[in-house]
């Protein structure tokens, strides 16, 4: 395989969003009350069988595979070129913090007016978990960015062991989790399992796992048959979404069973690699998926956005009809919902484009000069910096924008900290190559 660009891995991120946002979008279900008041039931608790859609849905571990992809490959040219480990993830972690910031004050600042006007607290807790449901994965994601020198190094010395290692690891705290009930030790498996399929990544890059086609063959059978075992005999629950009291869950955290379906994902894929590969060099199909992987980062912040919009076009106003939750009927009406979401979420992604513009200079503006080491200090402040957005993000994730109906003041100023202490070391640099700029996640050189 190409270690140049591969529009192969531009498709997965690409496919991957496009799946979370969809996946999302289903799920969501709305129903007005007869004051007035809108409530979302949750699908998957509701309807049991849809957990069965989730094997399709859950489609993460395929973006930290090529995340992992793409990072093997900026890292390595960073390191021909003489960069350092503190300027390249400094570069990063930008790349990520400044929309996920934008996003999280634009929302904030939304929701602290409404606070401060009088809006229904309980209306303020459901919009503000509702807009944060995503961020699981940027304090996951920023982590393993930070650790991609470290975690390079150990592939470039062991290769696929390291992988392998991890997951044996994953194993062992899954197992001390729900077997002794030790959930703490349960928290390593976010950067373990993920870690996993980022680090594949790498050894996708190198040639490692697609050479032979009985590689990616092993790792998809094996991985779907591990998979069934820990459903059918073992403990977990065939969901790999969070449904409320499932206990214990395959994403809170990331579980032995999730671990498994993550092998046999990526197994599916390299073996779908060259027939995809080949629909790719069309233009006409590579022109609808690159646009799609360049406004991605934006696709995975704003999409519910669109919710909130049709809640209130439609059900605030009792427009939206409303047969029996989970019905024949009800499925029906998921058409014409999701079709209106994506109209939305063009018209959102449209009207944003001058934030992204602006999002570029700023980056362009903040990014580290390429020559020569960050100082001690400029190091401490990254450091703290990635910290603080790590937590609050990860609060986040877990309480959503406003838990309990409250203003959440420390995480808020927790981010804004966080990124500040990571956009002051930059000096401005030379512009670079198109391929090079700030995009997204998403977007990022492969």
């Amino acid at each position: 395989m190409s270690r140049g660009r591969d529009r192969y891995v531009d498709f997965l991120r690409a496919w991957a969003i496009l799946l979370v946002v969809g996946g999302h979008w289903l799920i969501t279900a709305l129903v007005r009350g007869p004051g007035g008041e809108i409530r979302a039931p949750e699908l998957l608790a509701t309807v049991p069988w849809t957990q069965w859609l989730t094997l399709v849905f859950q489609i993460m571990p395929l973006f930290f595979l090529a995340g992992g992809h793409a990072a093997s490959g900026s890292w390595g040219r960073a390191r021909a070129a003489g960069g350092t480990v503190g300027g390249w993830v400094r570069q990063r972690a930008l790349r990520l913090l400044l929309p996920a910031a934008v996003y999280s004050g634009l929302v904030l600042f939304a929701l602290g007016v409404c606070e401060a006007v009088g809006v229904d607290r309980g209306t303020l807790a459901l919009v503000g978990w509702a807009m944060a449901m995503q961020f699981w994965f940027l304090p996951v994601y920023l982590l393993l960015s930070a650790l991609t020198p470290a975690l390079h190094a150990a592939h470039r010395r062991w290769g696929v062991l390291v992988p392998v290692g991890m997951g044996a690891v994953a194993l062992l705290a899954d197992v001390l989790a729900v077997g002794f009930h030790v959930p703490v030790v349960g928290l390593l498996d976010y950067l373990l399992v993920w870690g996993v399929a980022y680090q594949l990544g790498f050894c996708w890059r190198d040639g490692m796992l697609g050479g032979r086609r009985v590689v990616p063959a092993a790792m998809a059978v094996s991985g779907i048959v591990a998979f069934v075992a820990l459903v059918r005999v073992g403990p977990f629950p065939v969901s790999l979404i969070l449904v409320t009291g499932q206990t214990p869950s395959n994403t809170n955290p990331p579980s032995a069973a999730m671990l498994a379906w993550a092998v046999a994902q990526v197994g599916l894929c390299l073996l779908a690699a060259p027939l995809v590969r080949r629909v790719l060099e069309r233009g006409r199909v590579w022109g609808v998926v690159r646009p799609v992987g360049g406004a991605s980062m934006t696709l995975y912040l704003w999409h519910m956005l669109p919710v909130l919009v049709a809640a209130a076009a439609f059900y605030l106003t009792g427009i939206a009809p409303q047969p029996a939750f989970g019905s024949v009927a009800w499925w029906g009406l998921r058409v014409p919902w999701l079709l209106v979401l994506g109209v939305v979420l063009i018209g959102v992604v449209w009207a944003l484009r001058p934030l992204e513009r602006g999002l570029v200079v700023l980056y362009e503006r903040t990014r580290p000069q390429e020559a020569g080491p960050l100082r001690r200090s400029s190091l401490l402040r990254l450091g703290l910096g990635l910290v603080a957005s790590v937590w609050a993000l990860g609060y986040f994730a877990g309480h959503g924008f406003a838990y309990d109906g409250r203003f959440p003041v420390l995480p808020a100023l927790g981010l804004a900290l966080g990124t500040g202490l990571v956009m002051l070391p930059g000096v401005r640099a030379a512009p670079r190559s198109e391929e090079e700029e700030y995009g997204s996640v998403a977007e990022e050189a492969a």
